[in-house]
């Protein structure tokens, strides 16, 4: 009688715990299936391009001298915006191994505004907004743009980000980014994550409402918004400096806005 009994609990525990992974299961399809939804909604969208082009200045924090630096830099000076682009490369270390990709790129465009802002602003508990405190007196323009130095973009991206700027009520624009191996099995594994993980889920954040974020792929605003949030030395405590300033910019009214392409982020992993 215990043996029967005994088997007849086994049974019932086996029927729920099948019953609760296949519940698991569905679970995780309808989550695939949404995700899917939304990479294709954000996929197909257009973007609109800038009706005027006030002037920009981008702002590229450099450190060190990481895979594809020229290639990635070199895309933000080729863009087909037509109006004034100045950029400027911030570096701290008058030995940094960055500089020689720079004095390249400055060689190989010299029509274009293209400056290095050598600097001894103290790094204090955030390198990166260091540097941009660094850059900030050199700004001629009103919008200006970060974005880090391992993005790289199309020709199109400086009139999309500007077109999305002007929108009604928009402070801040950022740009979700895909991963781009550069070699090696771990790049790719990286780039991999980025783009079958980290895109879908930021995607559905979004679209349930669950995520605001604001991403180092792109900062783009304008220079009474910055003034407005407090320079960016009030970011100089945070570590996730980009999410700071996005909800700064919401904190103040404003809406972050991210258009419907992507920028590739440089993947160079070299081990797990």
């Amino acid at each position: 009688m215990a043996r029967e009994w005994y088997a007849m609990s086994l049974g019932l525990h086996a029927e729920w715990l099948v019953i609760l992974c296949f519940a698991m299961a569905m679970a995780g399809c309808a989550y695939a299936l949404g995700a899917a939804v939304a990479t294709r909604r954000f996929a197909t969208a257009s973007a609109s391009v800038a009706a005027s082009c006030p002037g920009v200045t981008i702002l590229k924090p450099l450190r060190g001298a990481e895979a594809g630096l020229y290639d990635n830099l070199a895309s933000f000076c080729n863009q087909s915006y037509p109006g004034p682009v100045q950029v400027l490369f911030g570096v701290q270390d008058p030995a940094d191994a960055a500089i020689a990709a720079v004095n390249r790129l400055i060689a190989d465009l010299p029509g274009r505004d293209l400056e290095l802002v050598r600097h001894s602003r103290a790094g204090g508990p955030n390198p990166k907004v260091a540097n941009l405190i660094g850059m900030q007196g050199r700004i001629r323009h009103d919008i200006v743009i970060i974005a880090d130095s391992d993005i790289a973009v199309a020709q199109d991206y400086l009139s999309k980000t500007v077109a999305a700027l002007y929108l009604p009520n928009v402070g801040l624009v950022t740009c979700l980014y895909r991963g781009s191996a550069r070699a090696g099995l771990w790049a790719r594994l990286a780039s991999m994550a980025i783009d079958y993980h980290f895109l879908p889920d930021v995607l559905v954040g979004i679209r349930l409402g669950l995520a605001r974020p604001c991403f180092g792929s792109t900062i783009a605003l304008r220079r009474e918004t910055l003034v407005a949030i407090g320079g960016f030395e009030a970011f100089l405590g945070y570590l996730a400096d980009d999410y700071a300033m996005g909800v700064a910019v919401r904190a103040a009214g404003m809406q972050v806005a991210i258009p419907p392409f992507i920028v590739a982020h440089s993947c160079s992993e070299r081990s797990a």
